[in-house]
């Protein structure tokens, strides 16, 4: 990079990236609106061409999330989300307990097999819609949902993109990702519920089981039904989207067969379904969170922009390359470190910056199992989860969140987010020193 050696020409991203984040954090102006100005000062200032602008964005996440939220809204038109949501409610008997417990082990499973994006693209809207139904506030319920997505992704090669990157660039399978993964995973699932539950355990009380209250309840449940009974069910539209979806699934596990990219793919399913529904396309349209995607966009280009003046390698080879070569040093550091900067910056970007750092200090220090690969992996999904741009999952969210009027703040999101994700690192920190221990 011919730009690494100019720290002063590197002073400008800088100062604009930490100015769209400040004015993100403290919610100043509009997330994409932010990203954006940025983008706009970096190229009138000749910090950045519109070229190279361009060449920053990562299309392939962007036809993705379009892709799954064109699928996500023909799947919701057909009405198949308010038959699921009076079934769990019947299902819970609006027991706010149960209701997180279930959808939580939903969301976990989904994300690990589907991915964290369309996992909350389906689930976020359901869960809004339940629990406003119930008279429950919605808001910590959207937050666990975001949050145990990205700790059901972090075990899967699919689940999450900082583990596909990791995957196709260093060519670990979907199997390996599974093995290696899931067994720190599932406790990691087990306690980040359970401190849910227990800083929200006033609002989340179960339902007393007094007379009064189950006939609320039960009139409660019957309010729902009825004016479910009134939404229209697609039965048509139903079958076609929920095919396609599958479909589109099955094509993300065979990737390794197929080489069909995520992205070309969710985005080709949603065209096949808009084409054979006949669907009312600007009405689909309508409902893609399109300034989710403008923020994402704007994103890609500033953090592109921190790579191409060796911002982002600067500190890599500044923080990585002086830690000297004990091996359990190393592996906690690639974890923390990876864990605490994707909550702040992107992780895809991150993750693709440091493949090359680690490849280098694999080099010298030849650690067993991959267990460097596993670190990054479970930082950069796990570390997601400390603000709410920390990962896709959680700017999808708050968008559909908003949407619905829902207001998360950063802050909000960093209360919880934070402590958990301590939480998530430390159980990973023991975890991989144990493997460390076991494979030296």
């Amino acid at each position: 990079m011919e730009h690494a050696v100019h720290h002063s020409s590197a002073l400008i991203p800088v100062i604009v990236f930490l100015i769209v984040y400040a004015a993100i954090t403290f919610e100043l102006v509009n997330k994409a609106a932010a990203t954006l100005t940025g983008v706009g000062v970096l190229v009138v200032l000749h910090v950045i061409t519109e070229h190279q602008a361009v060449g920053f964005i990562d299309f392939e996440t962007l036809m993705l999330l379009t892709g799954m939220m064109i699928l996500v809204s023909l799947i919701k038109q057909s009405g198949f989300f308010t038959i699921v949501s009076v079934r769990i409610a019947e299902f819970t008997k609006g027991n706010p307990v149960k209701i997180l417990c279930l959808f939580s082990v939903v969301t976990a499973l989904m994300s690990a097999f589907l991915d964290n994006v369309t996992t909350v693209l389906i689930v976020i809207p359901i869960i809004i819609e339940l629990t406003r139904g119930m008279g429950l506030n919605p808001k910590n319920y959207v937050l666990s949902q975001a949050i145990i997505s990205n700790v059901g992704g972090a075990a899967t090669l699919i689940g999450d993109p900082p583990n596909v990157i990791i995957g196709s660039k260093v060519g670990l399978s979907f199997n390996q990702f599974i093995v290696n993964l899931t067994p720190v995973i599932i406790p990691i699932f087990i306690i980040v519920l359970g401190y849910i539950w227990y800083i929200n355990r006033v609002e989340f009380k179960p339902i007393n089981t007094s007379m009064v209250k189950l006939v609320s309840v039960e009139l409660l449940l019957e309010k729902i039904r009825f004016e479910f009974s009134n939404v229209r069910v697609d039965q048509n539209l139903m079958i076609k989207s929920i095919a396609c979806l599958m479909l589109a699934i099955l094509l993300f596990i065979t990737q390794t067969l197929t080489g069909m990219a995520p992205g070309v793919v969710a985005l080709g399913m949603a065209m096949i379904l808009l084409i054979i529904s006949k669907a009312n396309v600007e009405h689909v349209l309508e409902e893609v969170e399109w300034s989710t995607l403008l923020f994402f966009t704007g994103l890609f280009i500033l953090v592109g922009a921190l790579e191409e003046y060796g911002v982002i390698d600067w500190i890599a080879h500044n923080v990585f390359m002086n830690i000297g070569d004990n091996p359990y040093v190393i592996v906690l550091m690639v974890l923390w470190v990876s864990g605490i900067a994707s909550g702040f910056l992107d992780n895809i970007p991150f993750t693709i910056t440091m493949i090359p750092i680690i490849q280098l200090m694999l080099e010298s220090n030849p650690i067993p199992n991959n267990i460097l690969w596993w670190a990054l992996a479970l930082g950069a999904c796990l570390g997601g989860n400390i603000t709410m741009i920390g990962s896709s999952a959680n700017i999808i969210s708050v968008g559909i969140a908003k949407k619905h009027g829902v207001e998360i703040s950063f802050i909000d999101f960093m209360k919880k987010g934070l402590i958990i994700t301590l939480i998530s690192l430390v159980l990973s920190s023991v975890y991989l020193l144990i493997y460390l221990k076991l494979s030296l």
